[in-house]
C-alpha cells in the first residue's frame, strides 16, 4: 500500500454543513503501515456563538465528535492511537463484542497509553452495528468524556435498509463557565455552571430541509454522563436496533426513547408527506424545561412511496435461547457511602456527587478479585439492586444481554449492553458468557460520582 494511503473500507467523516449527513466513503489521510492514525490531543471548538471564545476541548484528532470510522461487515479495524494529551488515554470500542485484548479498558485488558505513547488496535467486529469509541482510563474516564474525547464507529450491514438520509445524532452535555470553558469536575456541581446540550457538538436546535416523505435513518447515541429521554414529534419512529443489536421493529411507547449514558438507538422514520411540514426531536427535561434538539422541515417535490419499514435480520451469532434454569447467578448490590465514613447510606440527590459501592466495596482498581469467574459458554444471570436515590446505568463489556421481565416469565425482545436501574429497584439480565477474557462491569453515570464504580468478571 502506498505511503499515506489506507483502504477505502475505513473513512473519516467530518461534521458537514448539514450537521447531520454521514459522508460517502473515501480515502483517509494520516495512515501508517495500513493503520488509521487517531491522535488524542488538545483542540479548540466553537460551542457558543459570539462573543464567546472558542472552547478548549480534548479530542481524537483534536475534533469533537472525533472522526467517524466506518466499515463493512467482516472487514478489519486497524487504528493506531497516538496520545498527545498530558495524561493517559486509550480507545475503548463501546458495545463491540471484541477480542478481550482490544477492548481498551486500561488496567484490565491493556496498559494505559502514556503521554507521547501509542497503541495499535486491530480486530474484526463480529457484528454489524452502530458503536462509539472513547478513552477508558480510570479515574480519568469522566473527565475525558466531559472534554470531548469520543467518536462514532459504524459497521454496515451487507444490505443496509433503504433510507434517503443516514443521520448521525451525538448527544453531548458540556458544563461551561461564563467564559465558555469546560468547568473542572468539582466545579461542575457549583452554582453558576449550566450544562449545554449539543447535537454533534452544535448548539440546538439544529435544522435540516428535506423533500416530503423522505425516509430517515437516525443513529442516536447518548454521550452525556446522565440518563436522558427524547421524544419525537411530527413523525412515527420505528426502532431497528438497540445497543448495536437488531430487534424486531417496533414503535416506542408514546414516541419516547430513554437513553442511558452510552446507549445507542437505530431508528427509521418517514417525514410528513406534504411541503411546509415540520418534525422534531425534543429533549424532555427532568428539573428543567423541555428543549428542541433537531428540526426537520419539508420542501420541494414529494418523494415516491417507499415499502413499509422492516426489521433488520437477526444476529445469528447471538443465542436464540438462554437456559435460565442452569445459569450461574450473581447478585450485585449498588449502594452509596457518606463522605465522612464507610457506613452505607442512600445516595444524595443528583445535585451532589457520591461514592458508590458494589457489594459493599469501593472500586480499588482492576487488580482486585473478580466478581465471578465462569467457563466459556456458561449461561449467566446478573441481578442488579439499586439501593441509591438516583437512577443507575450499568454497562457490561464484551457481551450482549437480555433484560429479564420483572415477573421472571421471559425476556424483552431486544439485546442491551447497558442497563438502567431505577432508584430502589432490582433488574435482572441474562447472557451466555461466550467471549473469553477479563470484562469490566461499570457505572456510566460519571457525573454523579466522586470516584469510579466498577468491577469485573472473567470468562475462561
Amino acid at each position: 500500500m502506498p505511503s499515506g494511503k489506507i483502504s477505502r473500507r475505513l473513512f473519516l467523516g467530518q461534521t458537514l454543513a448539514s450537521v447531520f449527513a454521514l459522508p460517502a466513503r473515501g480515502e483517509v489521510p494520516g495512515a501508517q503501515d495500513g493503520f488509521r492514525i487517531l491522535e488524542a490531543r488538545e483542540g479548540k471548538f466553537k460551542l457558543l456563538s459570539e462573543p464567546a471564545l472558542l472552547t478548549d476541548i480534548w479530542g481524537y484528532d483534536g475534533t469533537v465528535p472525533a472522526p467517524l470510522l466506518r466499515f463493512k461487515k467482516g472487514e478489519e479495524v486497524k487504528v493506531r492511537l497516538m496520545n498527545k494529551l498530558p495524561q493517559p488515554a486509550s480507545l475503548s470500542w463501546h458495545g463491540v463484542r471484541n477480542a478481550n485484548s482490544m477492548d481498551g479498558v486500561a488496567g484490565l485488558t491493556q496498559e494505559p497509553v502514556p503521554p507521547r505513547g501509542s497503541f495499535d488496535y486491530r480486530f474484526t467486529p463480529p457484528d454489524s452495528g452502530f458503536y462509539w469509541y472513547h478513552s477508558h482510563v480510570l479515574p480519568f474516564f469522566g473527565e475525558e468524556l466531559a472534554r470531548g474525547l469520543y467518536g462514532v464507529m459504524i459497521v454496515d450491514e451487507p444490505e443496509p435498509p433503504l433510507a434517503d438520509r443516514d443521520v448521525l445524532i451525538v448527544l453531548s452535555e458540556w458544563d461551561l463557565d461564563d467564559k465558555g470553558q469546560i468547568a473542572p469536575a468539582d466545579a461542575a456541581w457549583a452554582d453558576g455552571i449550566k450544562p449545554l446540550v449539543t447535537v454533534n457538538a452544535r448548539t440546538t436546535p439544529v435544522e435540516e430541509v428535506l423533500p416530503p416523505s423522505s425516509r430517515l435513518r437516525l443513529r442516536i447515541v447518548n454521550a452525556c454522563a446522565k440518563h436522558i429521554v427524547i421524544a419525537f414529534a411530527g413523525l412515527a419512529p420505528s426502532v431497528l436496533a438497540i445497543d448495536s443489536q437488531p430487534c424486531e421493529v417496533f414503535e416506542p411507547a408514546n414516541n419516547k426513547i430513554p437513553l442511558a449514558p452510552g446507549a445507542r438507538f437505530d431508528v427509521m422514520a418517514d417525514l410528513p408527506g406534504g411541503p411546509g411540514a415540520t418534525a422534531s426531536l425534543r429533549l424532555l427535561g427532568d428539573t428543567e424545561s423541555d428543549s428542541t434538539l433537531a428540526v426537520f422541515r419539508t420542501a420541494g417535490n414529494q418523494r415516491a412511496p417507499l415499502p413499509p419499514i422492516a426489521s433488520l435480520p437477526e444476529n445469528p451469532l447471538l443465542p436464540a435461547q438462554i437456559k435460565l434454569e442452569s445459569s450461574q447467578r450473581c447478585n450485585i448490590i449498588i449502594e452509596a457511602i457518606t463522605s465522612a465514613g464507610s457506613q452505607p447510606a442512600q445516595a444524595p440527590a443528583e445535585t451532589q456527587p457520591a461514592v458508590f459501592t458494589i457489594n459493599g466495596k469501593v472500586f480499588g482498581g482492576f487488580a482486585s478479585p473478580p466478581l465471578f469467574t465462569v467457563k466459556r459458554k456458561t449461561p449467566i444471570t446478573l441481578g442488579f439492586t439499586n439501593r441509591t436515590q438516583i437512577i443507575q446505568a450499568i454497562h457490561v463489556h464484551g457481551h450482549a444481554m437480555r433484560l429479564l421481565h420483572d415477573l421472571d416469565d421471559g425476556w424483552e425482545p431486544y439485546w442491551r449492553d447497558t442497563l438502567l436501574i431505577a432508584e430502589g429497584k432490582t433488574k435482572h439480565v441474562a447472557f451466555v458468557a461466550d467471549n473469553p477474557g477479563k470484562w469490566a462491569i461499570e457505572c456510566l453515570m460519571t457525573g454523579s460520582q466522586r470516584a469510579p464504580m466498577a468491577s469485573w468478571f472473567e470468562v475462561t
